[in-house]
């Protein structure tokens, strides 16, 4: 994922988790929040309940390569943070990708059936 669509200021993590709206899968957690840029950022969060470093890093790198083909499809202007749980260390790419475009519909950010 291009570096102009990520989250990477502490404030911009803080504002969207207290802020923005929570929606759960088993696999991974998203907070959603309009932005003031007109752009889509997207942070990736992974906690130690997650696993071990090596298993936090493969979790943060597949959420990375799973809502990269779905940045097109999202409408300017919102922040959005994903955090792993445990389940998707054992998970694939299609698995990923399924949980994260079901929870942008379900937020309504996705409203188009094009993926």
């Amino acid at each position: 994922m291009q570096r102009k669509f990520r989250l990477t200021r502490s404030e911009d993590f803080v504002r969207v988790r207290r802020y923005g709206k929570s929606y759960a899968h088993p696999l991974v957690v998203l907070i959603a929040q309009p932005g003031a840029l007109n752009q889509v950022r997207v942070g990736v969060a992974a906690g130690k309940t997650t696993g071990s470093a090596i298993h936090r890093n493969r979790a943060k790198r597949l959420l990375r390569e799973a809502i990269r083909p779905l940045l097109p499809l999202l409408p300017s202007g919102w922040d959005l943070i994903l955090i792993a749980r445990p389940a998707l260390i054992a998970a694939s790419l299609a698995d990923a990708r399924t949980a994260l475009t079901g929870l942008l519909h379900r937020a309504q950010i996705i409203v188009s059936d094009e993926s």
